[in-house]
């Protein structure tokens, strides 16, 4: 009857345990959105409740590995470090070395912590006992943290996809495994030239993720770091209502409001700088336009220009205002510059470019080095450019009109000359990882 009663004490604090995580995982199941502010209240008055609960039923387990544990995990339940769970789950730990959910835990609250190789070392140790999803997504997260740099840095990135995708195999109705995995990829994405398959895949597992658990849809840091990936693509309008997603899902969190003002005030200023031409006096302006010449090609010998499968293809001038939206095949257009703008992520550098005729269209550089930049009156060539067209209203706020994006400052002649690779290099975009 006493081992019955011993079961039973340790099912009843695991079952409390795993409904506070529900109630964490799953509250706006049951609450609106206009009720996040107390999120963090609520939960952190269900942990307390939890906890006494869990004390009332420690004379009812012998299993004390277990028991603390559990404890541990209650305390860990909340975002901030609690060194009680600490202290909590080191014994566990201590007095079964094989408790791999504890090693979990104790990585956790490690990262919260600040000590990441103590994480990685908890996490790793957890593997080594069990191949398990949870120590897989939990070393992705810190191998993208682990200070190194240049090459060790790419590998442990591409290190860390693949826990990733293999904490994913495991159970690919795991909604936080996929959103790690959305997480590596939007890292990978940055640190390998930005190519737009990468992107893709990022974008997908976010998309899977929420497809498959409904609490993804909740996680304000998915929305955060989806809508970089929206901004770096240039969809603007499904960055600013992923920004807003955040910052309505997780008031407390500074980021998403302060990203979502930024891009607003960027597109805003933006706007205004090609309606005005850069808001240069109208001699200034005829005389810069009056100035554009030939020679400003003269890079491209015949009108030819290689692509870079290495194909000879020719280039016909042709003006701002004929462009097709997509890429312009076998046309070079030519301008003058006539403001520059950058956002505080310095990514990318924008830049007004002005033609003969006197349209007006925004040019976004993309993997420049923080040096590079234009002077008003340069001119800029620019083979085979691809256009983009934007419509977006927000808060109030409505912008619509056509840019011109360029991945690389390398396609670029600039005063008749093309710009040395030392013009280019990857950018750097933060992103923000989520313990679980």
């Amino acid at each position: 009857m006493a081992a019955e009663e011993e079961r039973d004490g340790d099912r009843r604090v695991r079952e409390l345990v795993d409904e506070l995580y529900v109630f964490r995982d799953h509250y706006f199941e049951c609450h609106g959105v206009e009720e996040a502010g107390r999120k963090q209240r609520d939960l952190t008055e269900r942990m307390t409740r939890t906890l006494s609960e869990i004390a009332a039923l420690e004379g009812s387990s012998r299993n004390k590995a277990q028991l603390l544990m559990l404890e541990g995990k209650a305390l860990n339940v909340v975002a901030d470090y609690s060194p009680k769970a600490e202290e909590a789950l080191s014994k566990a730990v201590k007095l079964d070395p094989g408790l791999v959910e504890a090693w979990n835990q104790l990585g956790e609250v490690y990262w919260k912590k600040g000590d990441i190789a103590a994480a990685k070392t908890c996490f790793s140790g957890a593997l080594n006992h069990c191949k398990n999803k949870v120590s897989l997504r939990n070393l992705s997260m810190v191998l993208r943290q682990v200070r190194a740099q240049g090459d060790d840095h790419s590998k442990n990135v591409f290190a860390s996809v693949e826990q990733a995708k293999l904490a994913v195999q495991m159970d690919v109705k795991d909604g936080t495994s996929w959103y790690i995995l959305g997480n590596a990829y939007l890292s990978l994405f940055f640190v390998t030239g930005q190519s737009p398959r990468i992107c893709q895949q990022a974008l997908s597992a976010y998309a899977q993720a929420e497809k498959v658990d409904l609490a993804a849809r909740s996680n304000p840091d998915l929305h955060l770091n989806r809508s970089t990936l929206y901004k770096y693509e240039e969809n603007y309008r499904e960055a600013l209502l992923g920004f807003a997603q955040a910052a309505a899902l997780d008031p407390a969190l500074p980021e998403p409001p302060l990203r979502e003002q930024q891009l607003l005030s960027y597109l805003s200023r933006l706007t205004a700088l090609v309606q005005q031409k850069g808001k240069l006096k109208a001699k200034k302006l005829h005389n810069l336009m009056a100035s554009l010449q030939n020679k400003d090609l003269s890079m491209y010998k015949g009108r030819t220009y290689t692509t870079a499968s290495g194909q000879n293809i020719s280039l016909d001038l042709k003006p701002l205002s004929t462009l097709l939206p997509g890429a312009n095949t076998g046309t070079v257009v030519l301008g003058k510059v006539v403001f520059s703008l950058t956002d505080e992520e310095k990514v990318p550098f924008t830049f007004g470019l002005v033609d003969a005729e006197g349209t007006c269209l925004p040019v976004m550089v993309y993997n420049i080095v923080e040096s590079w930049g234009m002077l008003i009156g340069d001119s800029v060539a620019i083979p085979e450019p691809l256009l983009k067209e934007h419509s977006v209203e927000q808060k109030g706020k409505s912008f619509s009109f056509s840019s011109i994006r360029v991945e690389t400052p390398l396609v670029l002649v600039v005063n008749g000359k093309k710009q040395s690779v030392n013009s280019q290099a990857a950018a750097i975009v933060a992103y923000k990882p989520q313990t679980e």
